[in-house]
């Protein structure tokens, strides 16, 4: 990867909705050059898809909080299913250490998450954080 793909990609990741002319003209390149460049990082994983940043506040979700939560022994696979099961949990990552999963839940209320929490609990330890602010937003690692 050059230093016009590592362009492409944080264009991309700033706006993917960024028109391939100016896009082009970004990075100093045809639109055909530009898009063939784009179809190779697809092609290669790369870049894996384009997205959409939603305001969840907007949507009626304006508490965010992050779950960690321990299965008690012989319970993993079911604490998993929970998790793939509940539609709040938005994001989760199988971690190391004390916990086994780290997830990020987006909530209309707390008593929505007293009722998720209820359901895990029964099968896991649980230690729950409400998300004040993000001071840094979703960016890439250094290219």
């Amino acid at each position: 990867m050059d230093k016009i793909d590592r362009t492409i990609i944080e264009i991309l990741h700033a706006d993917s909705k960024t028109p391939l002319k100016a896009l082009s003209a970004a990075v100093g390149l045809s639109s055909p050059s530009t898009s063939e460049r784009l179809k190779r990082l697809e092609e290669r994983g790369v870049i894996g898809g384009y997205t959409l940043r939603v305001d969840h506040s907007q949507l009626g979700y304006p508490l965010r909080a992050v779950v960690r939560i321990n299965p008690m022994p012989g319970k993993l696979q079911m604490v998993q299913k929970l998790i793939v099961d509940t539609a709040e949990i938005v994001e989760c990552d199988k971690v190391t250490g004390d916990d086994c999963f780290v997830c990020k839940l987006y909530l209309k209320s707390i008593e929505q998450l007293d009722l998720i929490l209820d359901r895990i609990s029964e099968h896991a330890q649980t230690n729950t954080s409400i998300v004040k602010a993000s001071p840094v937003k979703r960016r890439l690692p250094p290219l």
